[in-house]
């Protein structure tokens, strides 16, 4: 029987603390952060590829960008 496919991955990618970004994957331990958005997306897609074989690999990333902002009340 073949290995199941998935067919996306999604990454949570939220602003670091120390500046920059990070994005996590929801379903698999992969972790990767950069100093912008664009180098992230690069970032992401490295770390994707390094982590699934060619068979293996989603044809689709997903990024969810979420943003934490505190309203005084």
């Amino acid at each position: 029987m073949a290995p199941y496919k998935t067919s996306e991955i999604i990454f949570i990618v939220e602003e670091s603390p120390e500046g920059g970004y990070e994005a996590r994957s929801l379903n698999h331990s992969i972790f990767t952060e950069a100093d912008t958005f664009e180098e992230l997306k690069e970032m992401v897609h490295d770390a994707v590829a390094c982590h699934f074989t060619d068979e293996d690999r989603p044809s689709v990333i997903r990024l969810h960008m979420v943003k934490e902002e505190l309203i005084a009340v």
